[in-house]
């Protein structure tokens, strides 16, 4: 992603320009920068994966 810098003469401007932004951003974007900024703030989760379990339940008969 390429870094921008910009200015704006009031932070309702710059809010503006922001959702302009990433609106304008496809869903499979979005969800890149999700995980990116998630990878940043806990590095070590990324490679922690959910334990799967399966279990098998008889179904009781009448």
């Amino acid at each position: 992603m390429e870094k921008v810098a910009r200015k704006f003469r009031s932070f309702a401007e710059a809010d503006k320009a922001d959702r302009e932004s990433y609106q304008s951003f496809t869903p499979e974007q979005r969800l890149e920068m999700l995980c990116d900024l998630i990878a940043s703030a806990y590095p070590d989760e990324i490679k922690q994966r959910l334990e799967r379990v399966c279990r098998v339940i008889k179904l009781q008969e009448d």
